[in-house]
């Protein structure tokens, strides 16, 4: 059975009150709540996680426009969204990767169109 803290205040409040009435050597004593505070570092480690999401993310789209983009498009998309569902602290950069990866996407199309073929060619 489950107790909410407001039930185990009530039952604290009446535990309290059955042990004064029936004197000190009954032996009940209360039980404090146990509700503290919970940690906060898992917390900020999910942050500093998320935020090294976005910043990766707007890396490799930016690395993804110059090579690779076929592998580091939909990844940067991914990453972007990983972030922003955690909610990151640097949502710019998050959005930012995903424009980017987005971008990485329509120039491996535009290649593709042009040249027929995936690859880059730069040279004459």
């Amino acid at each position: 059975m489950t107790l909410t803290l407001i039930d185990r205040t009530r039952r604290t409040d009446h535990a309290t009150d059955q042990a004064a009435e029936q004197g000190p050597d009954h032996g009940v004593t209360p039980e404090a709540p146990s509700a503290q505070a919970p940690d906060p570092a898992p917390r900020r480690a999910a942050g500093r996680e998320a935020d090294g999401l976005a910043v990766a993310s707007f890396v490799l789209g930016l690395v993804g426009l110059l090579a690779f983009n076929l592998l580091l498009g939909p990844t940067a998309i991914v990453m972007a969204l990983l972030s922003l569902a955690r909610r990151t602290r640097r949502p710019g950069r998050a959005y930012l990767g995903l424009a980017l990866g987005v971008a990485d996407l329509v120039v491996l199309a535009v290649l593709v169109t042009v040249n027929g073929t995936v690859a880059w060619n730069l040279g004459a």
